[in-house]
């Protein structure tokens, strides 16, 4: 019996079916683009797909309107980049089946946005906002919040990334009292410290009697993260006492001015903390954004105070306490046998001999983060390694450290994130590395390491050893030029992101290297890299922009390059390209946008996992029709920069 080939409309429409739900959205629409069967299948899965996650790439609303108009009432989870979004997307957006909704970027929404997901969603367990009405002429009112909060009664999780003082009244407080009493996690962009105390008052309304005490309109919240104006005594008492059942505790703030006494933290203040003694993780965190300031109210008799009510302390960042000497730290460390995650950052006074003895401890720690604590040496990185389950390991600033620190690194089995900036690692260093862990490291940062060489290029990836390394930043090194390039496209190492800004001798040969970079014998162009950072690299010119055309580059979703190199052919390339962020400013280039802290290392990195191959097939169907004509566009600005040189 002889068979011919056979195609997918002979296979049963329920196996197709069946075999997309286990895609994503990307993928289903990439695959939808293959042939008329897929593409057949793919639109009967969108009406019924539970989860609708689309965050890689900002869609207009012309483009969103055929994934999500069709009525799905099994959709539960909805994620979208409202970037290129308005209002007007609204009625696509919300459904009254979602449960979990997280839509971010969204400072072209109005506060009216609030109000529908009240209206529409009343079934929400999970809700988390960015930048609303961030732009100009947008605004939010005080009874667009209430009604976000009477009418989501099921709410379980509530994330406000942006300003909540926008809601400028005086019963902003009170509001909260709306709040679904199943709310037990609370993430605020920013707020006073005034007003979170006046939302936590246990005689916020009005009691029934003179002697009635009403417990916290929020007592339920076991998470809560804000960013304020000052941390104070009043707001961190409030919330001790307030809140029963907290166990994670996230405070930053970032002053305008140096504190005075009545607006700032004390060692009285942290006295309060923990008065129930469920804490798990703390995090208290001064920023330096507008003034150099430090908790300078706080110093060993807090930490003293603190500690005898952190046994169960699972994680603990402090930044900013400048007074805070080795006799407080090491207490912290000895009191908090659960510790598992410790950070500290600007710790001017913390040396050597915290971890002398770590190893007579019973910690286990697997995350540790010592930044700008610039007493610190190889001996204490020496100690600290005999925690042999470190997977994250943050020394960026620590201006002391070596090729020593390094090498006793090396004999990290686990290490996946080893950060180094500013350190006095060399090209030997390195090499220390290359025999060790570099087996196992997904992240490794080495910016503003003076001493580097192209020769850490061969000391990192000469050898036949299989790497794990995605994520690699070499920025800010003076002595790098495009033959470490050319050594790491000889490599074939798959880069997710890559980061060089600030080189002087990185140029275009860099970036030609980079783009016909072949990874293996069917991905090539560059087809890893999903960021790259250019820059403030010197020999950077229009040239560079051909090649940052398709095919080249097809998964890129984040380019730094200096806007003076020639605006037009930046603006061309952003329009040619319309889903990739193109930032010439000079800002850093954030591949996971949607952490807005400092902690985007912490993460646990047990598994790899491969970016989706399906982004460019996605991108590609998204803009059929329109690609012709911005190409066209990007070859007139190339010719106006030749004849402008």
């Amino acid at each position: 019996m002889t068979t011919g080939p056979r195609s997918l409309d002979s296979l049963p429409p329920a196996l197709i079916a069946t075999i997309m739900t286990k895609l994503d959205v990307s993928s289903v629409r990439s695959a939808a683009s293959t042939c008329t069967t897929l593409r057949s299948s793919a639109s009967h899965l969108l009406s019924f797909l539970p989860n609708f996650h689309l965050l890689d790439i900002a869609v207009s609303v012309d483009l969103l309107r055929p994934l999500l108009l069709q009525q799905n009432p099994h959709l539960t989870s909805l994620k979208v980049d409202c970037d290129r979004l308005n209002d007007s997307a609204i009625e696509i957006l919300l459904c009254p089946s979602l449960r979990e909704l997280c839509l971010y970027n969204c400072a072209d929404f109005n506060g009216k946005l609030l109000s529908e997901i009240g209206t529409r969603c009343p079934d929400l367990r999970s809700l988390c906002l960015g930048s609303v009405a961030g732009k100009r002429g947008r605004s939010v009112h005080i009874s667009e919040l209430e009604e976000l909060l009477r009418g989501c009664t099921q709410l379980e999780a509530l994330v406000l990334m942006f300003d909540v003082s926008l809601f400028l009244h005086r019963n902003f407080a009170q509001v909260w009292a709306l709040a679904s009493k199943k709310l037990t996690s609370l993430e605020i962009g920013y707020i006073s410290s005034v007003t979170v105390t006046e939302m936590l008052s246990p005689n916020l309304g009005t009691p029934q009697s003179p002697n009635c005490i009403r417990p916290s309109i929020l007592s339920g919240i076991q998470k809560l993260c804000l960013s304020v104006d000052y941390i104070t005594d009043a707001m961190v008492g409030m919330i001790s006492k307030g809140l029963t059942s907290l166990t994670h505790l996230d405070l930053r703030d970032a002053p305008l001015i140096e504190p005075v006494l009545t607006i700032d933290l004390t060692n009285a203040g942290l006295q309060q903390m923990n008065q129930y003694g469920k804490l798990k993780h703390l995090s208290l965190v001064r920023c330096q954004d507008f003034c150099i300031t430090y908790f300078r109210r706080v110093n060993d008799l807090g930490i003293l105070l603190m500690a005898d009510k952190c046994a169960n302390m699972e994680s603990i960042y402090l930044s900013g306490f400048c007074r805070v000497t080795d006799t407080g730290f090491k207490t912290m460390l000895h009191s908090c046998s659960r510790l598992y995650q410790l950070r500290v950052s600007q710790g001017t006074q913390l040396t050597d001999l915290v971890f002398h003895d770590i190893s007579a401890t019973s910690l286990t720690l697997t995350h540790v983060s010592l930044r700008f604590c610039n007493l610190l040496t190889n001996h204490a990185v020496i100690n600290l390694v005999s925690n042999k389950d470190l997977r994250v390991l943050d020394l960026r600033n620590c201006k002391n450290l070596g090729d020593e620190a390094l090498r006793a690194i090396s004999t990290l089995p686990k290490l996946k994130v080893l950060l180094l900036d500013g350190s006095d690692v060399s090209d030997m260093g390195l090499l220390y590395s290359r025999q060790g862990l570099i087996g196992s490291l997904v992240t490794l940062s080495v910016r503003g390491c003076k001493r580097l060489t192209d020769k850490c290029i061969s000391a990192l990836f000469d050898g036949p050893s299989k790497m794990e390394l995605r994520e690699l930043d070499l920025s800010e090194n003076p002595n790098l030029s495009d033959n470490a390039v050319l050594l790491l496209a000889k490599s074939r190492v798959p880069l997710f992101e890559l980061r060089m800004r600030n080189c002087q001798h990185i140029g275009d040969i860099a970036v030609m290297a980079l783009a016909s970079m072949q990874i293996d014998k069917d991905r090539w162009h560059g087809s890893s890299l999903r960021l790259l950072d250019l820059y403030g690299c010197g020999g950077i010119t229009a040239l560079s922009f051909r090649w940052f055309k398709k095919p080249y580059f097809p998964r890129l979703r984040w380019l730094g390059v200096t806007g003076s190199v020639n605006r037009d052919l930046v603006d061309a390339l952003a329009r040619s390209r319309p889903f990739l962020h193109v930032q010439y400013h000079g800002d850093e280039l954030r591949s996971d946008q949607w952490d807005c802290s400092d902690s985007a290392y912490v993460h646990d990195y047990d598994e790899v996992h491969d970016y989706d191959e399906a982004d460019d097939e996605l991108e590609q169907w998204l803009l059929e029709g329109e690609i012709d004509h911005d190409d066209e566009e990007m070859g007139d600005a190339e010719n106006n920069a030749e004849v402008g040189e």
